[in-house]
């Protein structure tokens, strides 16, 4: 942001926002198509908190597409202000706005993870996608130790991970790293101690998402997760796909199941040319506008 737009912020302007969810999974959107802006890890920290700020888990910003044939750039960050590259309910919040603006029922967003198909799962109206579902395919799924990043070459089919009662997950890349254990009850897994010390585990240089997943039949999963930077979530769209190929590649699932989170369920496809489709509600709760008594005194860029 130039230095112009970053006083008239800090002199009193505000900025609109819209509050959304997915599953519960929730996030602060801000469209900066028009009047672009930057934000410092401390002024996410700000507008995250839940006592002080908006709250959510993270924040989202939808910015001019960079290609031809998008309908925009998804920029997103977590609670913690760190910059990550792929979340699908965010995805699915974002490819509703942008369908109920245009009145299209498809279209593509960019991410830094790559390029996002999304299309209106349910009857679609002009100007309006309701409180229907919403598909998106959320690319191939990464499978090589490379892709998650691991920091050393390691068979991500069974990692060398034991902490407390989780053990030897499959590791996933879905743009982003997940580390996917299997237990007989995922409601007995202390999540909010085992979860960050997974998250950071030096075999994850870029940390990991984690994820507990109950089977509860072949085409019925149950999932718990800790996000990295964020904390337990309801819902992590990109943890649900990781989850579903985790379980198909253990055989303990075909390739298409429902996903039980906290929040809700996210239905889960792991198609045969390695793509991974996620299809789920995106809601929206309010909006508001980011007061400049929230921002002014943060240093630097807002």
């Amino acid at each position: 942001m130039d230095s112009d737009r970053h006083a008239a912020y800090k002199a009193g302007m505000t900025i609109p926002f819209i509050k959304m969810h997915g599953l519960g999974n929730d996030f602060v959107v801000i469209d900066a198509r028009r009047a672009p802006l930057t934000l410092s890890a401390a002024a996410v920290r700000a507008i995250s908190d839940r006592r002080t700020g908006v709250g959510c888990d993270q924040l989202i910003l939808i910015e001019p597409p960079e290609s031809a044939g998008t309908a925009a750039f998804m920029r997103i960050r977590n609670a913690d202000g760190s910059e990550v590259s792929a979340c699908g309910n965010a995805s699915r919040c974002v490819a509703r706005l942008l369908m109920a603006e245009s009145g299209r029922d498809r279209l593509t967003i960019e991410t830094r993870a790559g390029r996002l198909e999304a299309s209106a799962a349910d009857r679609f109206e002009a100007g309006s996608v309701g409180g229907g579902r919403i598909t998106v395919d959320m690319g191939p799924a990464g499978l090589d130790w490379r892709e998650i990043p691991l920091a050393v070459p390691a068979d991500t089919y069974s990692l060398e991970i034991t902490q407390g009662p989780l053990a030897n997950p499959v590791a996933v890349s879905m743009g982003n790293p997940h580390a996917v254990f299997f237990v007989p009850d995922a409601e007995a897994v202390a999540l909010a101690e085992h979860g960050p010390l997974v998250e950071h585990h030096p075999l994850f240089p870029e940390r990991t998402n984690v994820e507990v997943v109950e089977v509860l039949s072949p085409s019925k999963l149950r999932m718990r997760v800790w996000e990295r930077g964020t904390g337990i979530t309801d819902a992590c769209g990109t943890g649900a796909c990781a989850a579903l190929v985790a379980a198909a590649r253990r055989g303990l699932t075909g390739r298409h199941a429902e996903l039980v989170l906290d929040g809700g369920s996210l239905d889960i496809e792991w198609l045969e040319n390695g793509h991974v489709l996620m299809t789920g509600p995106a809601a929206i709760s309010f909006t508001g506008t980011l007061a400049a008594e929230l921002l002014r005194e943060l240093p630097g860029p807002l």
